[in-house]
């Protein structure tokens, strides 16, 4: 279904380097020329324009008991398209939310299958529980079942040793992780501590969500591999909650939740200045609610980002490194237009004037996360 045709004009922002004065929706497309010929209706949409934000880390269908049903997580998905965030990496999910890639009105989902942790080492209902032995054909299997990502729990709370502890024998991630890359798929995993870390970088991941443990010898690893990372630093905020809640069983673990959590900020800011790329992801699903893009935006500038260099984490860079196409002729116009310019202030990123996924404009519904 062909939308109208859309002029978007004032400052389009490409790239770092790259701003057009406007660009043309036609047929769903982007067209960096003006339609030749008689258009029709031709609706014109002014302000700062970006391409479609990433969150690189949430979960579609995903809520702290366990997976949800499909209506809730039309919701999810409803709330990030409205923030903004038409470009979704879905780090792991216990439902298929595959029907989602049909929807236009839905933002474009990029699916890890289900998380793959040990029994009782994650949290309930969420994981394929299981051992070790059994690892590199559950990988093969989510592999196939996603859009090209899968998903490993690689440190958890040990009950008999109460802290964090790694899940997997570094061989066997070694060899499940040439089996996902065999399948076309690359790996990420759950890492609060420092071994998991070593464990996952000797074993040739792609990348890591949270890294919260990453010290000098893991950061200079991080960097010589180009092992992304997808701090999800507003989720990271809720560390002292998790760290109260087994302070009385678990005084270590408590310890080291609180440790981590105080050195979020340098931790990030010391990978991002040795190289290691960054990302934005917001953890939406287990803990927090869709729609906080914005915010983790925002965030990643308490690590040394520039506004521009955040803003980036969010759009052009975070689109290359997942291989989808941001503001380029003959693409999709997934576009997010702003009243303001964001980077001399991210917080007119939480409040979206227009919101255009596949040439259709969404009037934004003015929710304000401050």
């Amino acid at each position: 279904m062909a939308g109208p045709v859309l002029h978007v004009r004032g400052q389009v922002l490409v790239g770092p380097e790259e701003t057009l004065d406007e660009v043309w929706v036609v047929d769903g497309r982007i067209s960096l020329t003006a339609p030749s010929g008689p258009s029709g209706d031709v609706e014109t949409i002014e302000g700062w324009v970006l391409p479609g934000l990433v969150d690189a880390h949430c979960h579609v269908g995903l809520e702290a008991t366990g997976g949800v049903p499909p209506e809730r997580a039309e919701e999810h998905a409803l709330a990030d398209r409205d923030a903004g965030a038409l470009l979704l990496r879905d780090a792991g999910s216990p439902v298929d939310t595959s029907w989602m890639h049909d929807r236009e009105d839905l933002p474009r989902l990029i699916r890890a299958g289900r998380h793959l942790a040990r029994p009782r080492r994650y949290t309930r209902n969420f994981a394929h529980e299981i051992e070790p032995e059994d690892l590199v054909a559950y990988v093969r299997q989510e592999a196939r079942r996603g859009d090209g990502w899968v998903k490993l729990v690689g440190d958890w709370i040990d009950r008999d040793t109460g802290d964090l502890e790694v899940c997997w024998p570094v061989e066997v991630l070694t060899a499940a992780i040439a089996a996902a890359h065999e399948e076309g798929a690359r790996v990420t995993a759950h890492c609060f501590g420092e071994q998991s870390l070593r464990d996952f970088a000797a074993a040739g991941t792609d990348c890591i969500e949270h890294a919260t443990g990453l010290l000098d010898d893991t950061i200079d690893l991080f960097a010589e591999q180009q092992i992304a990372i997808v701090p999800t630093l507003i989720n990271i905020d809720n560390f002292p909650k998790f760290a109260d809640a087994g302070r009385g069983k678990f005084p270590t673990y408590a310890d080291h939740m609180m440790d981590l959590y105080e050195r979020r900020y340098e931790t990030v800011a010391r990978a991002r200045e040795a190289g290691v790329p960054v990302y934005v992801g917001t953890d939406a699903g287990g803990q927090l609610p869709h729609g906080l893009v914005a915010r983790e935006v925002e965030a990643l500038t308490k690590v040394g980002m520039s506004n521009l260099e955040a803003i980036g984490a969010a759009t052009w860079a975070a689109r290359e490194w997942l291989g989808r196409p941001g503001i380029v002729e003959g693409e999709s116009a997934d576009l997010v237009v702003y009243r303001d310019d964001p980077r001399e202030d991210l917080r007119t990123m939480a409040d979206p004037h227009r919101v255009i996924l596949r040439g259709h404009a969404h009037e934004s519904r003015g929710r304000h996360h401050h």
